[in-house]
């Protein structure tokens, strides 16, 4: 039994990375496929794909990588577990790699970035950090 998809979900994109895969298929779910549009939109990784294998719906991430054939993603990490969440403030909101990486947010009103969150006053839970 798996006690945390999240990380799960974090360790097959930095592992396919590694190795220069290009693509992770994940088990999906809303929160995972929510994180997921997250690092598409901020250009981490390429589209993400919802299909069927089966009866199990599953998705599909391509991983993007630079004319040096090196990681869009450098770091990905798992900031809140469910042994010990975290939770920030909207002042307390803090930047990723000095502006570069980005911060994912459970918030009031759904999941976003550091920077967005910060936008909009809002705190929350910080699920994973990218950079």
């Amino acid at each position: 039994m798996m006690t945390d998809p999240i990380s799960d979900m974090l360790s097959r994109i930095r592992n396919a990375s590694m190795v220069h895969g290009h693509e992770v298929i994940i088990p999906l779910s809303k929160m995972k496929y929510g994180i997921a549009k997250i690092l598409e939109q901020e250009g981490f990784v390429g589209r993400v794909e919802q299909y069927q294998e089966g009866d199990r719906p599953m998705m599909r991430i391509h991983l993007k990588y630079d004319e040096k054939r090196a990681s869009i993603i450098r770091g990905i990490k798992r900031v809140s577990k469910p042994s010990r969440r975290v939770y920030v403030k909207s002042d307390e909101i803090y930047q990723v790699c000095y502006g570069m990486g980005r911060a994912i947010l459970s918030t009031p009103n759904g999941l976003m970035t550091n920077v967005d969150a910060k936008k909009q006053r809002l705190g929350g839970e910080i699920i994973c950090e990218v950079f």
